[in-house]
């Protein structure tokens, strides 16, 4: 497991060139059907795509579920985006979606190199929504890993955030 990271030279930090990634859709309902069956379904809440790569680790999988559950997206009583998904109860459903670090630098064919393989994928994936269960307020569903998944939802707002543990901001 080689870790990428890339140094610069005027601040001396190091950067991780390719970090875990959620894609967060707030919806009014979402659902995951698999082969022809409704695996799983949520009402208002957030719909959590999830991308795993290989450099990532469980302190990623920490700040990533402490951001989610805390990120203020949800209207208070005056229409202003001032309550988290954990303040209101919120439902969440995780799906994973390796297809989050697809690379388009060559041609027109993504490259999926960066996503992680399913030996390590699948334990942070787990861990993930571990942590969102221990500190979700509301229900938690997810899809199968490694499924051909169809995701239905409607979204709301719509409002969508892309979270990385590289940027930390």
């Amino acid at each position: 497991m080689k870790e990428r990271w890339k140094r610069s030279q005027s601040v001396k930090i190091q950067i991780r060139l390719h970090p875990m990634r959620i894609l967060i859709q707030r919806v009014r309902e979402a659902s995951v059907t698999i082969d022809a069956q409704l695996y799983s379904s949520i009402g208002a809440g957030l719909l959590v795509l999830v991308g795993i790569e290989d450099a990532d680790s469980k302190e990623d999988v920490a700040w990533l579920c402490g951001k989610l559950l805390k990120l203020r997206i949800f209207n208070d009583d005056a229409g202003v985006m001032n309550r988290s998904a954990e303040e209101i109860g919120a439902d969440i459903l995780i799906v994973s979606q390796f297809t989050l670090h697809a690379s388009t630098r060559k041609g027109n064919r993504p490259s999926y190199i960066r996503a992680a393989r399913p030996e390590k994928a699948i334990p942070l994936y787990e861990a993930f929504i571990a942590a969102v269960r221990q500190g979700a307020t509301g229900k938690v569903e997810t899809g199968r890993f490694g499924a051909d998944m169809q995701v239905a939802l409607i979204n709301d707002g719509p409002v969508t955030i892309w979270i990385d543990s590289q940027h930390r901001e």
